[in-house]
């Protein structure tokens, strides 16, 4: 049986350390398979034993465009550290609610989640055969500069590159809800509705603005509406 691993990424100083060791206690509470825990990371300092850190592979892109997220693409490569097997990549600010041993168990060379508001992938979530699509990373190394301009993000490329090789699937729409559209309730329910968890939901995605820490707190940001307080994400966020 192939090896499983759970692949996260983790550089500069938005999330520190706690967000990676939250998530591998949270991976360890809700998956039955053994499985390895990677971070690709530029600075493992706070990262807790029982997770493997590996350097972020070397990307040739310039420094000082707006972050896009690139940088993931890099565990598209041929050769990885020479890891091999099945990899579950997750973003360090999801919060896992169910069990995840589907995300194992679903049929298809690369799933990833349909994004919710634009006809591509959301890369918070994706699985695939380590070293099985080098041709993601390489054709990106190569056309960087016409990718940039026809793609506004490493998700956009990434679900085009993968779909055009006929190798793209989307897993339930159920299991990866986003807490902005699917848990928060809409104006003006949402100034006194706690947000809650949708049937069949194993993975909340947060993006934007909103972060668990935000969503526990509940309150305004800058970019997002008002949002009633979500106590109970701490009872998973740990």
């Amino acid at each position: 049986m192939a090896q499983k691993y759970i692949f996260c990424m983790k550089w500069g100083t938005l999330y520190g350390p706690e967000y990676v060791n939250r998530l591998y206690s949270m991976v360890k509470r809700n998956l039955s398979y053994d499985f390895k825990m990677v971070c690709f990371t530029d600075d493992e300092k706070g990262i807790i034993a029982e997770v493997d850190c590996y350097p972020i592979p070397e990307i040739d892109v310039p420094g000082n465009l707006p972050e896009r997220m690139w940088k993931k693409l890099t565990t598209l490569k041929g050769d990885l550290y020479g890891l091999e097997g099945t990899a579950l990549f997750l973003d360090l600010d999801v919060v896992i609610v169910d069990t995840i041993d589907v995300f194992f168990e679903a049929e298809g060379e690369f799933l990833i989640i349909k994004d919710y508001l634009k006809p591509t992938g959301n890369s918070s979530v994706y699985r695939f055969e380590i070293g099985k699509h080098p041709y993601v990373f390489d054709y990106f190394v190569k056309h960087f500069d016409s990718i940039r301009k026809q793609h506004r993000n490493e998700q956009e490329y990434l679900t085009q590159a993968i779909k055009d090789h006929g190798d793209l699937n989307y897993w339930p729409k159920a299991w990866c809800p986003s807490y902005k559209y699917d848990c928060v309730s809409r104006i003006p329910f949402a100034f006194w509705v706690t947000p809650k968890i949708p049937d069949g939901a194993k993975i909340l995605i947060f993006h934007g603005e909103i972060n668990p820490h935000k969503a526990i707190k509940g309150g305004r940001g800058k970019w997002y509406r008002y949002v009633a307080p979500a106590p109970w994400v701490a009872d998973y966020w740990k």
